[in-house]
Order: C-alpha cells, then structure tokens, then sequence
C-alpha cells in the first residue's frame, strides 16, 4: 500500500511517500480503507519529534480520518465490515489503510462525506471538552476564539453558540472572519490590529471575556491574560507559535482568573467522558447544526505541500489529505 513515513525529525522535507505492506487487524481492532484524512498541528509537531509524546521513528503520521472497515480482529463486536466511520489512531492514518482498535472508531451518517468525517474528531471532540468539561461553560458566556476560521476554531464557533455562548473570534483576514459569521461569531475581530485588548473588551460591555481558547501562546499570551473577565478561564490547547510564553502567576490572583490545559489524548480513554461527550456530539450532527468546515485537499503524496499550507497559516477548516 501507498504510505507517507517519516524516519527523522523535521518538517516537510521529512515525509517520504512509500509501499509498506498492508497491516492485518489484531484482536480487538479494525482494518479499515482510508478515504480521507484530516491534517491537524499536532501532526506537524509529532512529525518534528514536538508534540506531547515522544515520536518514535520510523513511524506513519496521522491521528484521525475516515473510511470503510474492511476485516475484523478477534473479538470485535459493535460494527461490520462495509461499514463507514471515523476513527482517532494517534498515528497511522497517511496511508491507504490503517489498524485502529474497534472502541476508537465513530459511525459516519450517511449524509456526511469522507472528508466532513475526518475533519470531525480532533477538532470537535477538544472543542467539546475544552468549553463543557474543562471550562464549564455556562449559556450566556463569552467565549473569545483564536484562530477561528482553523479547523478547530470553525468547530469551536458551532460548539459554543450550541452551548448558548457568545462569540468573539478572532481571524488574520476578512475573509476568515466572514466564514465565522456565517458559523454564527457575534463579534469578529482582526487579530492584527493594535488595540485588540481593547477591542475585546469594549465587544464585551467592559468586562472581557469569560474564556479565552489560547492556541498561539509565545508572545501573545499576555494579552490574551488581559482579556479575561474576573473569574475567567484561560485554556491552554496548542501554541502554533511554537515560542515559549511567559506568566506572572499573582498576577491571576486580582480576577480569580485560571489557566487550564487541554489535551484530548487522555479522555480518549476516558469510556464515561466519551459517552458525554458523544451523546451531546452526534445529535448536533445529525440535525445539521453541527457540520465540519472542509478547506483544502491535497493528495497523499502531496502530504508534504499540506504541511507547508498549514505551516503558512493559508488554511480555513480542515485540511485533507486523500490517498
């Protein structure tokens, strides 16, 4: 089978389109024919031996993607061969097939295309936890959103307003910011402009925002802290500047501010967690109101072109790769 694989640490230049023998399902796990692929940070980062667990090499990049399951390991039960899903691997995916276990695996609706599928779980599932579980979000809230025509930003967008929260986002072009309001952002804003703390807090009737989904980090993190509300809540999901940030932790004692970290990885091993999560997911997909925000498709050998993309910051939605 036709596969990307990575033998050193580094950017672009490292992917390597490849025949590796197609894999055979273990016990507990599916085969499955990969139709599309969605292209997240955290895939750059692994890649560049970045991202929150070591990479080990040589090893086929990938965490989440979409296609038909085509065997069953021993022991899988709660779906068929033929069947259409979406799946979360932590790597693998830039490849024709893919192994994944059977509990790591979501039902697509018929009505969503491969490419919808695979931009869902990453993005969605992290929205999810980030605004419900780690923030707590309460209808009414104001949300500020970095990066909002992103894949995670465009998901964020339909996740907040589906908790009742009011929207700032944050974009690089007008373009973008025209995209998060057709998802519904009640207030867009330039993240280039020079006023921007100002900006949000005059959005925000004086008093900033009651969450704050920080992805940039390094010098910027400062301001971000300026924005909040009392008792607001900074989340921590990424740091696409890739510098380091500094804080002054008093200085979070005068607003009884937070700064949460948020990470899928570890809910996804979470069943109860999951099931929460799932169970306010894929109602919203079903009726329309939750639908993922696809932007450009590259094929797979063109996996290192789409790293470049993203690196650019040109990206609206999702980025897919198909084999």
């Amino acid at each position: 089978m036709k596969a990307i694989q990575v033998h050193r640490a580094g950017g672009p230049e490292v992917l390597e389109l490849t025949d590796l023998p197609k894999p055979s399902p273990g016990p507990g796990q599916v085969l499955i024919r990969v139709e599309a692929v969605g292209l997240n940070f955290a895939d750059i980062l692994q890649v560049a031996g970045e991202y929150l667990v070591r990479t080990r090499y040589p090893m086929v990049p990938g965490m989440e993607f979409a296609g038909t399951i085509e065997a069953l390991g021993e022991g899988v039960e709660g779906v068929r061969e033929g069947q259409r899903v979406a799946a979360l691997g932590g790597s693998g995916a830039f490849a024709e097939y893919a192994v994944v276990p059977a509990g790591s695996v979501l039902p697509v609706p018929p009505e969503m295309s491969a490419a919808e599928a695979a931009a869902f779980p990453v993005s969605y599932f992290t929205a999810y936890f980030a605004l419900q579980t780690q923030a707590q979000a309460q209808p009414g809230e104001w949300v500020l959103i970095q990066a909002a025509a992103g894949a995670l930003g465009t998901a964020s967008i339909q996740i907040a307003k589906a908790l009742g929260l009011r929207v700032v986002a944050l974009a690089s072009s007008e373009e973008k910011l025209a995209l998060c309001r057709r998802l519904g952002a009640d207030v867009t804003l330039l993240n280039t402009q020079d006023n921007l703390v100002d900006s949000v807090r005059k959005a925000t009737e004086g008093k900033g925002v009651d969450i704050l989904m920080e992805v940039v980090g390094g010098a910027g993190f400062a301001h971000s802290l300026k924005m909040l509300a009392y008792r607001g809540r900074l989340l921590v999901i990424g740091s696409a500047s890739r510098e380091m940030a500094q804080m002054y932790p008093v200085a979070l004692m005068k607003g009884n501010q937070s700064v949460i970290g948020v990470w899928l990885t570890p809910f996804l091993s979470d069943p109860t967690q999951m099931q929460a999560a799932t169970a306010f997911l894929m109602p919203l997909v079903a009726s329309g109101r939750v639908r993922p925000v696809v932007g450009e498709r590259f094929k797979l050998e063109e996996a290192a072109r789409a790293f470049a993309f993203v690196l650019g910051r040109k990206n609206t939605g999702k980025v897919i790769l198909e084999p």
